[in-house]
Formats: structure tokens, C-alpha cells, sequence
């Protein structure tokens, strides 16, 4: 992982410093080569993905194209995390992701950000703050995630949701800005989707 301070202490720089760009070059070239890769090659994109990101668990899957500004450089999945296509990740800092954890296609988790001051945001000041997601998550397409954001285990983001504010543990999630629907119930252990119900030998298994 780059070990440049600015990027990871919340303080306002200048991303186009001649030192970091050349640095993020080189992680880009690595998330070039992951996004050329053809569909039969697994075991080429694993060996990569590994390379490219700062931790990645077993049994991960990324489907190309995945989009970030380090390359994964600053992002740690744990197992069994799965992404649709266009995972855009703006890892100028950290990300992390718990096991189990789903996105759908075109999520954006974002760590940077910008000045509200026009005079600064001239100038290209950036800052940074991680993102944190919880274990078994689902995140619906189009999810899009800002600076600074916590979310807890087994929540549930609606598609489309804009997440501004920290999520608790097994909620559900929607709206822009996203707003808590619901806890998790009973009810969602016995019907999967509307009124279609849950074989109660698949329960068995968990």
C-alpha cells in the first residue's frame, strides 16, 4: 500500500503531485490488465486481483470492468465478496468490505472529495475518508456511496439508493438520500421475494 500520508489523514492536497501520479500509474496498468482479461481466465484475473488489491479473501469475484482510481490498491475485501460489472471504486484512501458481500452493476463506493469552497476546488484540493461495509451486505445496482461511511452487517441497499449517512446492522436501505425502510424480520426468513416463500430445508443449511 502507498504509504503517502495525505492521502489517508483526512487533510486537503493536491492530487497531481508528479510522485503519486506515478505511483497510481503503476496500479493502473495492473487494473488494465485485469479489465483485457477474457471470460475463461479465472485464474489469471485471481492472480491479479490479488497483485492489485491491498487484502482480497478466498472465493472473491469481480466481473470486468472494474473501475478504480488506485487500481485496488487501497482496498481490502474479505471472502466471498461478489461484484457485478462497472465496480467503480474511488480507493484514493481505504476501503473496506466484509465477507459475503454483494454489489450489483454500476455501485460507486467513493472516498474523495472536494472543497465546498469555490476558491480551493479552483486550486484542486482533494481530501480523503475510508469507507467501512459490514459483513453479507447487498448493495442494488446503481448504489452510490460518499466519503466517510459506515455500514453495518447485513444490510440491504435498495438500487438506485444514494448513501450519505451511516447505516446500522440488518437494515434495509433506500432512497437518495438513503433512509432506513425496515429491520430485517421474520417475515423476510419465510418469503424471498413478494409472496414467494423460502423452502425451510434451505434454512437448514445456514
Amino acid at each position: 500500500m502507498s504509504t503517502n500520508p495525505e492521502l489517508h489523514d483526512g487533510r486537503l492536497y493536491l492530487p497531481n503531485d508528479a510522485a503519486l501520479e506515478k505511483q497510481q500509474f503503476q496500479y493502473l496498468d495492473q487494473l488494465y490488465d485485469f479489465n483485457q482479461t477474457r471470460p475463461s481466465e479465472l485464474t489469471k484475473r485471481q492472480i491479479l486481483l490479488t497483485q492489485m488489491f491491498a487484502e482480497i479473501g478466498s472465493n472473491c469475484y469481480i466481473e470486468p470492468p472494474l473501475h478504480s482510481n488506485w487500481g485496488g490498491h487501497h482496498v481490502h475485501f474479505g471472502a466471498g465478496v461478489y461484484a457485478n460489472f462497472n465496480l467503480t471504486l474511488v480507493d484514493d484512501t481505504h476501503i473496506y468490505v466484509g465477507d459475503h458481500t454483494m454489489f450489483g452493476p454500476n455501485v460507486t463506493l467513493a472516498t474523495a472529495g472536494h472543497p465546498l469552497l469555490p476558491e480551493l476546488r479552483e486550486q484542486g484540493y482533494q481530501y480523503n475518508a475510508p469507507i467501512h461495509i459490514g459483513k453479507n451486505c447487498w448493495f442494488g445496482a446503481g448504489v452510490i456511496v460518499v466519503p466517510g461511511i459506515t455500514i453495518g452487517d447485513n444490510v440491504v441497499i435498495g438500487a438506485g439508493s444514494v448513501v450519505t449517512k451511516d447505516l446500522p446492522d440488518n437494515v434495509i436501505a433506500v432512497g437518495d438520500p438513503a433512509k432506513v425502510l425496515r429491520s430485517i424480520n421474520d417475515h423476510d426468513r419465510q418469503y424471498y421475494f413478494k409472496d414467494r416463500q423460502i423452502d425451510p430445508e434451505l434454512l437448514k443449511r445456514v
